[in-house]
């Protein structure tokens, strides 16, 4: 008979998913404390603005001022407590599994170049000039799409409303992301009529967390490899 001897080692310490929870949070919370006018200030200082970084003179001129600054500090701002607790949530579910398997070194990188590279496609894509850009959607949607390259085969579980019961039930993963991902994709074309959301960065950032995180599993998987002597 033989009995599995539970190890010793620690599983490593998910810091990276509540330092980011913390700083939208903490973030947030500071701006509803500052006076109307500073608030505007802040969002117009710090938040990204569509019809820029479109020619080559516009990457240039963005080397000497705060532009590109823009596309990361932009994460950090939101309009109200809706739109915070919205990408807190998404944080959370998709954010803690990505790290316990990427690290949270990797899940930091993750986040901000993911959210970053989001806003990018926003500015690019939304032809009206000066649209504030704000939020941690195209980073929380990076974390969505490694998600899905990390655990292709996983399921989550979904609240379904049966009359006057609710019916927890667990359905793939691939599903449910695969149809909200469809969704950016058809709003994308007729967003105006959705709401003024910058729905080509959750598209941007949900293909650079695939591909960030079928990089990340591929480096991770030769690593372990390499430890085994294989």
């Amino acid at each position: 008979m033989f009995v599995a001897i539970p190890s010793r080692q620690k599983p490593p310490v998910r810091w990276a998913t509540p330092l980011m929870f913390a700083a939208l949070w903490g973030c947030f919370t500071w701006a509803t404390l500052l006076p109307q006018s500073a608030q505007r200030h802040l969002l117009l200082e710090w938040g990204a603005l569509s019809g820029g970084l479109t020619t080559p003179a516009d990457w240039y001129a963005a080397l000497f001022d705060d532009s590109l600054l823009r596309l990361m500090s932009a994460l950090f701002l939101h309009a109200d407590w809706a739109h915070l607790l919205g990408n807190l949530v998404f944080l959370l579910i998709f954010g803690l599994p990505a790290e316990r398997t990427m690290g949270p070194w990797r899940f930091l990188l993750l986040f901000l170049l993911g959210g970053a590279v989001a806003n990018l496609a926003a500015v690019i894509a939304i032809a009206t000039p000066d649209r504030l850009i704000i939020g941690a959607s195209g980073a929380v949607s990076a974390l969505i799409g490694a998600y899905l390259a990390l655990f292709p085969g996983a399921k989550l579980g979904l609240v379904v409303p049966l009359g006057l019961f609710l019916q927890f039930v667990k359905v793939p993963a691939a599903l449910l992301i695969g149809v909200w991902a469809l969704l950016q994709l058809v709003f994308t074309f007729i967003g105006p009529a959705f709401g003024a959301v910058a729905w080509s960065a959750h598209l941007a950032g949900f293909a650079f967390g695939g591909a960030f995180a079928l990089i990340a599993r591929a480096g991770i998987a030769r690593r372990m490899r390499q430890r085994r002597g294989f």
